[in-house]
Protein backbone atom coordinates (compact mmCIF):
# COMPACT_ATOMS: atom_id res chain seq x y z
CA UNK A 1 0.00 0.00 0.00
CA UNK A 2 2.45 2.34 0.85
CA UNK A 3 4.60 1.90 -2.44
CA UNK A 4 0.97 2.45 -4.32
CA UNK A 5 0.99 5.96 -2.38
CA UNK A 6 4.57 6.98 -3.56
CA UNK A 7 3.45 5.63 -6.92
CA UNK A 8 0.40 7.34 -6.72
CA UNK A 9 1.63 11.01 -5.48
CA UNK A 10 4.72 11.12 -7.36
CA UNK A 11 2.47 10.80 -10.49
CA UNK A 12 0.66 13.53 -9.33
CA UNK A 13 3.88 15.98 -8.94
CA UNK A 14 4.50 14.72 -12.25
CA UNK A 15 1.45 15.28 -13.54
CA UNK A 16 1.21 19.03 -12.13
CA UNK A 17 5.12 19.63 -13.08
CA UNK A 18 4.22 18.79 -16.46
CA UNK A 19 1.24 21.18 -16.47
CA UNK A 20 3.41 24.16 -15.64
CA UNK A 21 5.93 23.52 -17.58
CA UNK A 22 2.85 23.41 -20.73
CA UNK A 23 1.63 26.50 -18.99
CA UNK A 24 5.07 28.44 -19.28
CA UNK A 25 5.43 27.21 -23.00
CA UNK A 26 2.08 28.67 -23.60
CA UNK A 27 3.21 31.97 -21.65
CA UNK A 28 6.49 32.43 -23.63
CA UNK A 29 4.98 31.68 -26.85
CA UNK A 30 2.74 34.09 -26.70
CA UNK A 31 5.32 36.77 -25.41
CA UNK A 32 7.44 35.85 -28.74
CA UNK A 33 4.44 36.44 -30.32
CA UNK A 34 3.79 39.79 -28.35
CA UNK A 35 7.58 41.01 -28.79
CA UNK A 36 7.47 40.29 -33.05
CA UNK A 37 4.05 42.23 -33.13
CA UNK A 38 5.91 45.30 -31.37
CA UNK A 39 8.75 44.79 -33.75
CA UNK A 40 6.15 44.77 -36.64
CA UNK A 41 4.15 47.74 -35.35
CA UNK A 42 7.98 50.04 -35.25
CA UNK A 43 8.62 48.77 -38.88
CA UNK A 44 5.43 50.12 -40.12
CA UNK A 45 4.79 53.37 -38.34
CA UNK A 46 8.60 54.25 -39.38
CA UNK A 47 7.46 53.74 -42.94
CA UNK A 48 4.48 55.83 -42.53
CA UNK A 49 6.62 58.64 -40.77
CA UNK A 50 9.05 58.20 -43.73
CA UNK A 51 6.44 59.14 -46.60
CA UNK A 52 5.61 62.27 -44.05
CA UNK A 53 8.77 63.35 -44.69
CA UNK A 54 8.03 62.77 -48.25
CA UNK A 55 4.63 63.77 -49.55
CA UNK A 56 4.09 67.42 -48.16
CA UNK A 57 7.82 68.37 -50.56
CA UNK A 58 6.39 65.83 -53.64
CA UNK A 59 3.10 67.93 -53.13
CA UNK A 60 4.40 71.30 -53.38
CA UNK A 61 6.87 70.63 -56.36
CA UNK A 62 3.73 69.41 -58.18
CA UNK A 63 1.60 72.40 -56.92
CA UNK A 64 -0.59 71.42 -54.63
CA UNK A 65 -1.45 74.76 -52.61
CA UNK A 66 -2.73 74.02 -48.70
CA UNK A 67 -6.18 73.49 -49.57
CA UNK A 68 -5.53 70.92 -52.37
CA UNK A 69 -2.68 69.21 -49.63
CA UNK A 70 -6.00 69.10 -47.25
CA UNK A 71 -8.04 67.26 -50.27
CA UNK A 72 -5.00 64.71 -50.29
CA UNK A 73 -4.77 64.22 -47.20
CA UNK A 74 -8.69 64.01 -46.49
CA UNK A 75 -8.67 61.12 -49.54
CA UNK A 76 -6.48 59.03 -47.46
CA UNK A 77 -9.19 59.53 -44.20
CA UNK A 78 -12.18 58.65 -46.65
CA UNK A 79 -10.41 55.38 -47.56
CA UNK A 80 -9.06 54.05 -44.20
CA UNK A 81 -12.76 55.16 -42.97
CA UNK A 82 -14.25 52.45 -45.07
CA UNK A 83 -11.22 50.02 -44.16
CA UNK A 84 -11.20 50.35 -40.61
CA UNK A 85 -14.63 48.34 -39.63
CA UNK A 86 -14.25 45.90 -42.67
CA UNK A 87 -10.63 45.47 -41.70
CA UNK A 88 -11.43 44.24 -38.36
CA UNK A 89 -14.47 42.26 -39.05
CA UNK A 90 -11.82 40.62 -41.33
CA UNK A 91 -9.31 40.30 -38.30
CA UNK A 92 -11.77 38.33 -36.57
CA UNK A 93 -13.06 35.86 -39.16
CA UNK A 94 -9.88 35.43 -40.45
CA UNK A 95 -7.70 35.76 -37.80
CA UNK A 96 -4.30 37.96 -37.11
CA UNK A 97 -2.31 36.41 -39.71
CA UNK A 98 -4.39 36.74 -42.58
CA UNK A 99 -5.22 40.14 -41.61
CA UNK A 100 -2.02 41.41 -40.59
CA UNK A 101 -0.66 40.31 -43.72
CA UNK A 102 -3.22 42.03 -46.41
CA UNK A 103 -2.13 45.82 -44.52
CA UNK A 104 1.52 44.55 -45.08
CA UNK A 105 1.42 43.78 -48.66
CA UNK A 106 -1.04 46.84 -49.42
CA UNK A 107 1.51 49.17 -47.75
CA UNK A 108 4.35 47.74 -50.11
CA UNK A 109 1.77 48.82 -53.19
CA UNK A 110 1.46 51.82 -51.56
CA UNK A 111 4.68 53.24 -51.27
CA UNK A 112 5.91 51.39 -54.61
CA UNK A 113 2.77 53.86 -55.93
CA UNK A 114 4.32 56.73 -54.39
CA UNK A 115 7.55 55.79 -55.97
CA UNK A 116 6.32 56.51 -59.17
CA UNK A 117 3.79 59.45 -58.62
CA UNK A 118 5.22 62.01 -60.76
CA UNK A 119 1.28 63.88 -61.12
CA UNK A 120 -1.33 65.12 -59.65
CA UNK A 121 -3.57 61.77 -60.25
CA UNK A 122 -0.47 59.53 -59.49
CA UNK A 123 -0.16 61.31 -56.07
CA UNK A 124 -4.00 60.65 -55.36
CA UNK A 125 -3.97 57.39 -56.97
CA UNK A 126 -1.23 56.20 -54.46
CA UNK A 127 -3.32 56.47 -51.47
CA UNK A 128 -5.65 54.35 -52.48
CA UNK A 129 -4.44 50.46 -50.75
CA UNK A 130 -4.49 52.75 -48.10
CA UNK A 131 -8.15 50.88 -47.41
CA UNK A 132 -6.11 47.80 -46.15
CA UNK A 133 -3.27 49.84 -44.70
CA UNK A 134 -4.30 48.86 -41.24
CA UNK A 135 -1.28 47.32 -39.02
CA UNK A 136 -1.74 49.20 -35.91
CA UNK A 137 -5.07 47.80 -35.06
CA UNK A 138 -3.95 44.64 -36.06
CA UNK A 139 -1.41 44.41 -33.64
CA UNK A 140 -3.56 45.69 -31.08
CA UNK A 141 -5.59 43.54 -31.43
CA UNK A 142 -3.21 40.42 -31.25
CA UNK A 143 -2.17 42.62 -28.17
CA UNK A 144 -5.41 42.70 -26.71
CA UNK A 145 -6.08 38.86 -27.53
CA UNK A 146 -2.79 37.40 -25.68
CA UNK A 147 -3.12 39.37 -22.34
CA UNK A 148 -5.15 39.70 -19.36
CA UNK A 149 -8.30 42.52 -19.39
CA UNK A 150 -6.21 44.16 -15.88
CA UNK A 151 -2.94 43.99 -18.04
CA UNK A 152 -4.03 45.49 -21.22
CA UNK A 153 -3.50 49.18 -21.17
CA UNK A 154 -0.09 48.52 -19.96
CA UNK A 155 0.26 46.14 -23.36
CA UNK A 156 -1.53 48.48 -25.47
CA UNK A 157 0.94 51.28 -24.15
CA UNK A 158 4.16 49.58 -24.97
CA UNK A 159 2.77 49.47 -28.52
CA UNK A 160 2.54 53.13 -28.27
CA UNK A 161 6.27 52.76 -27.23
CA UNK A 162 6.76 50.95 -30.79
CA UNK A 163 4.95 54.03 -32.34
CA UNK A 164 7.99 56.70 -30.36
CA UNK A 165 10.57 54.81 -32.38
CA UNK A 166 8.89 54.44 -35.73
CA UNK A 167 8.58 58.37 -35.32
CA UNK A 168 12.02 58.62 -34.73
CA UNK A 169 13.54 56.61 -37.25
CA UNK A 170 10.88 56.84 -39.69
CA UNK A 171 11.35 60.93 -39.24
CA UNK A 172 15.05 61.26 -39.28
CA UNK A 173 15.31 58.34 -42.14
CA UNK A 174 12.66 60.25 -44.40
CA UNK A 175 13.88 63.82 -44.28
CA UNK A 176 17.54 62.51 -44.48
CA UNK A 177 16.68 60.14 -47.75
CA UNK A 178 14.61 62.57 -49.85
CA UNK A 179 17.08 65.46 -49.08
CA UNK A 180 19.91 63.67 -49.88
CA UNK A 181 18.69 60.61 -52.76
CA UNK A 182 14.84 62.35 -53.51
CA UNK A 183 11.51 61.05 -52.58
CA UNK A 184 11.49 57.79 -55.92
CA UNK A 185 14.27 56.40 -53.33
CA UNK A 186 13.12 56.78 -49.54
CA UNK A 187 9.60 55.73 -51.22
CA UNK A 188 11.65 52.69 -52.50
CA UNK A 189 12.75 52.28 -49.05
CA UNK A 190 10.00 52.30 -47.29
CA UNK A 191 8.44 49.61 -49.73
CA UNK A 192 10.93 46.93 -48.89
CA UNK A 193 10.81 47.48 -45.28
CA UNK A 194 7.45 46.78 -45.84
CA UNK A 195 8.16 43.57 -47.62
CA UNK A 196 9.88 42.53 -44.31
CA UNK A 197 6.85 43.06 -42.22
CA UNK A 198 4.94 41.05 -44.73
CA UNK A 199 7.75 38.14 -44.27
CA UNK A 200 7.69 38.57 -40.31
CA UNK A 201 3.77 38.02 -40.33
CA UNK A 202 3.91 35.04 -42.26
CA UNK A 203 6.72 33.39 -40.14
CA UNK A 204 5.99 34.26 -36.60
CA UNK A 205 2.36 35.60 -36.12
CA UNK A 206 -0.53 32.13 -36.11
CA UNK A 207 -3.48 32.12 -37.95
CA UNK A 208 -5.98 33.08 -34.64
CA UNK A 209 -4.61 34.59 -31.64
CA UNK A 210 -8.60 34.33 -29.81
CA UNK A 211 -8.46 31.59 -27.57
CA UNK A 212 -11.72 30.57 -29.28
CA UNK A 213 -12.45 30.25 -32.48
CA UNK A 214 -14.59 33.32 -33.99
CA UNK A 215 -16.75 31.11 -35.74
CA UNK A 216 -18.11 29.93 -32.76
CA UNK A 217 -19.64 32.81 -31.95
CA UNK A 218 -21.47 33.64 -35.32
CA UNK A 219 -23.24 29.83 -36.16
CA UNK A 220 -26.66 31.09 -34.87
CA UNK A 221 -26.98 33.98 -36.94
CA UNK A 222 -27.05 33.51 -41.11
CA UNK A 223 -24.79 36.32 -41.91
CA UNK A 224 -22.44 36.62 -39.03
CA UNK A 225 -20.03 35.36 -40.76
CA UNK A 226 -20.11 37.94 -43.81
CA UNK A 227 -17.07 40.38 -43.48
CA UNK A 228 -19.36 43.18 -44.85
CA UNK A 229 -22.10 42.83 -42.39
CA UNK A 230 -22.52 45.69 -40.89
CA UNK A 231 -25.18 44.93 -38.32
CA UNK A 232 -22.61 42.95 -36.65
CA UNK A 233 -19.85 45.54 -36.79
CA UNK A 234 -22.93 48.33 -35.19
CA UNK A 235 -23.97 46.11 -32.80
CA UNK A 236 -20.87 46.78 -30.59
CA UNK A 237 -22.51 50.76 -30.30
CA UNK A 238 -25.16 48.80 -28.06
CA UNK A 239 -22.72 46.94 -25.43
CA UNK A 240 -23.29 49.58 -22.13
CA UNK A 241 -20.66 52.31 -21.74
CA UNK A 242 -19.16 51.82 -25.80
CA UNK A 243 -21.30 54.88 -27.76
CA UNK A 244 -20.62 57.01 -24.32
CA UNK A 245 -16.96 56.61 -25.05
CA UNK A 246 -16.88 56.76 -28.80
CA UNK A 247 -18.79 60.15 -28.80
CA UNK A 248 -16.02 61.82 -26.39
CA UNK A 249 -13.24 59.40 -28.46
CA UNK A 250 -14.63 61.71 -31.49
CA UNK A 251 -15.62 65.56 -30.05
CA UNK A 252 -12.25 65.42 -27.84
CA UNK A 253 -10.24 64.08 -30.41
CA UNK A 254 -10.79 66.36 -33.05
CA UNK A 255 -9.10 69.02 -32.68
CA UNK A 256 -5.97 67.35 -31.87
CA UNK A 257 -6.48 65.40 -35.40
CA UNK A 258 -6.99 68.57 -37.23
CA UNK A 259 -3.72 69.90 -35.77
CA UNK A 260 -1.57 66.57 -36.53
CA UNK A 261 -3.01 66.32 -40.00
CA UNK A 262 -1.91 69.87 -40.75
CA UNK A 263 1.12 69.52 -39.00
CA UNK A 264 3.23 68.90 -42.09
CA UNK A 265 2.01 72.00 -43.33
CA UNK A 266 2.50 74.46 -40.05
CA UNK A 267 5.74 72.82 -40.14
CA UNK A 268 6.52 74.17 -43.86
CA UNK A 269 4.28 77.60 -44.04
CA UNK A 270 4.15 78.63 -40.36
CA UNK A 271 7.54 77.51 -38.59
CA UNK A 272 9.66 77.91 -42.03
CA UNK A 273 11.10 74.18 -41.51
CA UNK A 274 13.28 72.20 -44.22
CA UNK A 275 12.69 68.39 -44.86
CA UNK A 276 15.50 67.34 -42.62
CA UNK A 277 14.15 69.74 -39.98
CA UNK A 278 11.12 68.91 -40.05
CA UNK A 279 12.29 65.00 -39.78
CA UNK A 280 14.59 66.06 -36.78
CA UNK A 281 11.15 67.34 -35.03
CA UNK A 282 9.33 64.68 -35.66
CA UNK A 283 11.88 62.51 -34.21
CA UNK A 284 11.71 64.87 -30.96
CA UNK A 285 8.26 64.14 -31.11
CA UNK A 286 8.62 60.43 -30.90
CA UNK A 287 11.18 60.36 -28.11
CA UNK A 288 8.65 62.26 -25.74
CA UNK A 289 6.26 59.81 -26.67
CA UNK A 290 8.44 56.84 -26.11
CA UNK A 291 8.90 57.86 -22.56
CA UNK A 292 5.03 58.68 -22.03
CA UNK A 293 4.31 55.49 -23.14
CA UNK A 294 7.37 53.75 -21.80
CA UNK A 295 7.43 54.88 -18.31
CA UNK A 296 4.71 57.05 -17.34
CA UNK A 297 1.39 55.34 -18.70
CA UNK A 298 1.84 51.87 -16.94
CA UNK A 299 2.79 53.65 -13.66
CA UNK A 300 -0.26 55.55 -13.69
CA UNK A 301 -2.97 52.25 -14.88
CA UNK A 302 -1.11 50.68 -11.91
CA UNK A 303 -2.10 53.60 -9.21
CA UNK A 304 -5.74 55.15 -10.83
CA UNK A 305 -8.77 54.19 -12.15
CA UNK A 306 -8.85 54.60 -16.01
CA UNK A 307 -11.74 56.83 -15.85
CA UNK A 308 -9.57 59.41 -13.99
CA UNK A 309 -6.79 58.97 -16.16
CA UNK A 310 -9.62 59.79 -18.95
CA UNK A 311 -10.67 63.09 -17.09
CA UNK A 312 -6.79 64.00 -16.81
CA UNK A 313 -5.83 63.84 -20.52
CA UNK A 314 -8.92 65.76 -21.61
CA UNK A 315 -7.96 68.38 -18.96
CA UNK A 316 -4.27 68.46 -19.96
CA UNK A 317 -5.41 68.54 -23.77
CA UNK A 318 -7.64 71.24 -23.13
CA UNK A 319 -4.58 73.60 -21.76
CA UNK A 320 -2.53 72.66 -24.50
CA UNK A 321 -5.08 73.97 -27.08
CA UNK A 322 -4.52 77.32 -25.06
CA UNK A 323 -0.28 77.43 -25.26
CA UNK A 324 -0.56 76.20 -28.88
CA UNK A 325 -3.09 79.26 -29.87
CA UNK A 326 -0.66 81.56 -28.06
CA UNK A 327 2.49 80.50 -29.38
CA UNK A 328 4.74 82.32 -32.33
CA UNK A 329 8.07 80.06 -32.99
CA UNK A 330 9.05 76.23 -32.53
CA UNK A 331 10.93 76.76 -30.21
CA UNK A 332 7.62 77.39 -27.78
CA UNK A 333 6.35 74.71 -29.70
CA UNK A 334 8.77 71.99 -28.23
CA UNK A 335 7.94 72.89 -24.75
CA UNK A 336 4.04 72.59 -25.58
CA UNK A 337 4.97 69.14 -27.29
CA UNK A 338 5.25 67.40 -23.60
CA UNK A 339 1.80 68.44 -22.13
CA UNK A 340 0.88 67.35 -25.57
CA UNK A 341 2.18 63.94 -26.22
CA UNK A 342 1.43 63.41 -22.56
CA UNK A 343 -2.46 63.82 -23.25
CA UNK A 344 -2.57 62.38 -26.56
CA UNK A 345 -1.03 59.03 -25.25
CA UNK A 346 -3.18 58.48 -22.14
CA UNK A 347 -6.28 59.67 -24.20
CA UNK A 348 -5.73 56.52 -26.64
CA UNK A 349 -4.72 54.20 -24.64
CA UNK A 350 -7.08 54.54 -22.51
CA UNK A 351 -10.16 55.13 -24.69
CA UNK A 352 -8.64 51.61 -27.02
CA UNK A 353 -8.63 50.14 -23.68
CA UNK A 354 -11.80 50.83 -22.20
CA UNK A 355 -13.69 49.64 -25.75
CA UNK A 356 -11.79 46.53 -25.90
CA UNK A 357 -13.10 45.80 -22.29
CA UNK A 358 -16.44 46.31 -23.39
CA UNK A 359 -17.11 43.69 -25.45
CA UNK A 360 -16.52 40.06 -25.90
CA UNK A 361 -12.67 38.92 -26.68
CA UNK A 362 -13.70 37.73 -30.09
CA UNK A 363 -15.11 40.78 -31.64
CA UNK A 364 -11.73 42.85 -30.47
CA UNK A 365 -11.00 43.21 -33.86
CA UNK A 366 -13.74 44.47 -35.08
CA UNK A 367 -14.17 47.00 -32.41
CA UNK A 368 -10.18 48.28 -32.89
CA UNK A 369 -11.61 48.81 -36.64
CA UNK A 370 -13.87 51.29 -35.46
CA UNK A 371 -11.55 53.02 -33.04
CA UNK A 372 -8.85 53.54 -36.23
CA UNK A 373 -12.28 54.51 -38.44
CA UNK A 374 -12.42 57.32 -35.47
CA UNK A 375 -8.85 58.06 -36.47
CA UNK A 376 -9.82 58.16 -40.39
CA UNK A 377 -12.86 60.02 -39.78
CA UNK A 378 -10.54 62.90 -38.20
CA UNK A 379 -8.28 62.44 -41.10
CA UNK A 380 -11.36 62.67 -43.31
CA UNK A 381 -12.75 66.11 -41.93
CA UNK A 382 -9.82 67.59 -40.33
CA UNK A 383 -7.14 68.35 -43.80
CA UNK A 384 -10.67 70.27 -45.05
CA UNK A 385 -11.78 71.73 -41.84
CA UNK A 386 -7.78 72.72 -41.03
CA UNK A 387 -7.20 73.83 -44.20
CA UNK A 388 -10.12 76.42 -43.98
CA UNK A 389 -9.31 77.64 -40.64
CA UNK A 390 -5.51 77.63 -41.33
CA UNK A 391 -6.17 79.83 -44.33
CA UNK A 392 -9.17 82.24 -42.96
CA UNK A 393 -7.92 82.45 -39.24
CA UNK A 394 -4.08 81.77 -38.89
CA UNK A 395 -2.92 79.06 -36.73
CA UNK A 396 -4.10 80.34 -33.63
CA UNK A 397 -7.40 79.13 -34.70
CA UNK A 398 -6.75 75.31 -34.01
CA UNK A 399 -6.09 76.08 -30.14
CA UNK A 400 -8.76 77.91 -29.09
CA UNK A 401 -10.95 75.38 -30.91
CA UNK A 402 -9.30 72.75 -28.97
CA UNK A 403 -9.25 74.17 -25.57
CA UNK A 404 -13.17 75.21 -26.04
CA UNK A 405 -14.15 71.75 -27.26
CA UNK A 406 -11.90 69.63 -24.38
CA UNK A 407 -13.17 71.69 -21.34
CA UNK A 408 -16.73 70.65 -22.51
CA UNK A 409 -15.69 67.47 -22.93
CA UNK A 410 -14.19 67.80 -19.43
CA UNK A 411 -17.28 69.10 -18.11
CA UNK A 412 -19.96 66.77 -19.22
CA UNK A 413 -17.61 63.96 -18.16
CA UNK A 414 -17.34 66.16 -14.57
CA UNK A 415 -21.61 65.93 -15.08
CA UNK A 416 -21.91 62.17 -15.60
CA UNK A 417 -19.59 61.34 -12.63
CA UNK A 418 -21.91 63.41 -10.05
CA UNK A 419 -25.04 62.15 -11.72
CA UNK A 420 -23.39 58.51 -11.23
CA UNK A 421 -22.33 58.76 -8.21
CA UNK A 422 -25.99 60.58 -6.76
CA UNK A 423 -27.54 57.94 -8.37
CA UNK A 424 -25.93 55.00 -6.12
CA UNK A 425 -26.49 57.21 -3.48
CA UNK A 426 -30.03 57.47 -3.77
Amino acid sequence: MDKERVASQDKSVNLGSDSQAADDNVKRSKQRIIYVTYLIAALDITWLFLQFSITPYLAKRLGFNTLWFGYLQTTVGVVQLLGGPIFGRFADLLGARAALSLSCFASVVYFLLLAVADSVPMLFIHKLPAVFMHVLPGAQMVVADLTEPGNRADALAKLGLCFGIGMIAGSTLGGTLSTRYGETFAACVAATGSFISFILVLKFIPKHTKEQAPQKNTESKPNAKSVFNLGEITRLMRFPGVARTFLVKIISGLPAGIFQVMFSVIAMNFFQLQPEQNGYLMAYFGMVQMVMQGGVIGRLTARYSENTLLLLSIGVSSFVGLAQALMVNVFQFCFIVIPMMFSLSIFNVITDSMLTKSVPSSDTGTMLGLCASVQSLLRTVGPTIGGFLYQNYGVSSFGYIQFALNIGVFMYMIRGVSDSRQEHKD
